[in-house]
């Protein structure tokens, strides 16, 4: 299966879902503009957003569209049916939408938002198969698929159903190869079963192994200490076969002058390295970090507006870094002006919405017992 679709595709993707703000408010365009230009003079031309990643799309408009020609980069968005689209009609106006704010004229590559259990049947039942089928007719759309978040029985039962897409987006890093309720390695074998080409998202994990547990930096950095924890992460997903690119969702321009270093020249895991990955995953394993990816899903239905990610960081200072004192100084500055852990009524819609499945509920109330037993 070496011979997929976008395989000339440059292998290092521009996630657009975690763009610098000023203040974590307004949009920093001047840093995203500069951004991309460091991208796209390396020879890089994949961006991702969606319909949902808040100003995301407006963004990339000024930043992109309104200053590159358009043959020169390749545009990816999402629609998403199950948290902002009540009726059939407000889903497939997500894609006129997203085409204005964008003002690209046609996307590259058009997907269908985190399908899973708890609501892959809504895409069915809202006829949007058909509809982005009709769009890529019409010449809207170029290449159309699905990002996915759950079991391979899932997703084998998805491809069986659909194998007109043209591409799959997974959740694939070191972390989660054999994690059982991500299950990387299962859909990423399911994909590549049915000839599916595979956009890769959380490399990194939602930033978490740019900063893994002491005892991987320090195996990262015993062998090549100039080389980022981050990279072995993008690496080691990109070394992978049928890959069209690895998405990497960069917050500002030192972790895109970081991923360029690395990936401008890009060179498989070699087999040395993929040891060294191997004891990585045994020692991820071993962690009590909280595996999450900070997508903040979780925090769009909270009827207390708890800032689960935030809080979450917090713990991971302390469960894998041992780093007490700025654990507790990071949990009071995040709740400082919103709802503490110990809020959480355990509605579990956090749970649901989670792609994860992350005992998002049990892990608050690890949380209260960690910080606020102590005030």
């Amino acid at each position: 299966m070496s011979d997929y679709f976008g395989s000339d595709t440059p292998k290092l993707g521009f996630g657009l879902m975690r763009l610098p703000r000023k203040a974590g408010i307004v949009m920093d365009i001047e840093q995203i503009k500069e951004m991309v230009d460091l991208f796209m003079e390396a020879g890089f031309t994949y961006f991702d957003t969606a319909f949902i990643y808040a100003g995301s799309e407006a963004a990339i408009r000024k930043a992109l569209v309104e200053r590159y020609p358009r043959e020169a980069y390749t545009l990816a968005t999402k629609i998403n049916a199950f948290l902002m689209a009540p009726t059939e009609k407000a889903a497939k106006n997500q894609f006129y939408t997203s085409l204005k704010r964008t003002g690209a004229g046609y996307f590259d590559y058009y997907l269908l938002h985190s399908l899973k259990e708890s609501n892959y049947e809504k895409y069915d039942r809202f006829h949007l198969w058909d509809f982005v089928k009709e769009q890529k007719d019409n010449g809207t759309i170029r290449h159309f698929g699905f990002s996915f978040h759950d079991a391979p029985e899932l997703l084998d039962q998805i491809l069986t159903a659909h194998p007109e897409v043209d591409f799959v987006q997974l959740q694939i890093n070191y972390a989660d190869w054999e994690n059982p309720a991500v299950t990387s390695r299962g859909n990423y074998e399911t994909a590549r079963k049915h000839g599916k080409s595979i956009v890769v998202m959380e490399p990194v994990k939602g930033g978490t192994l740019a900063n893994p547990p002491a005892e991987v930096r320090e195996l990262f950095e015993n062998y090549h200490p100039d080389m980022s924890c981050a990279s072995w992460a993008i690496r080691f997903a990109a070394s992978l076969d049928g890959i069209i690119t690895v998405l990497s969702g960069m917050s500002n321009i030192a972790q895109m002058k970081d991923n360029i270093s690395f990936m401008k020249n890009f060179k498989p895991l070699n087999e040395e390295e993929q040891k060294i990955i191997q004891e990585a995953q045994r020692l991820i394993g071993m962690s009590s970090t909280v595996q999450c990816t900070a997508c903040r899903y979780c925090t769009e239905g909270c009827p207390k507006q708890i800032p689960i990610p935030d809080i979450f960081r917090a713990m991971n200072l302390q469960l894998g870094n041992g780093q007490v004192q700025e654990a507790a100084n990071t949990y009071r500055e995040v709740t400082g002006t919103g709802a503490k852990a110990s809020e959480c009524i355990r509605c579990r819609k956090c749970e649901a919405a989670c792609p994860q499945h992350l005992p998002i509920t049990d892990h608050l109330a690890k949380a209260v017992t960690m910080f606020e037993s102590q005030d």
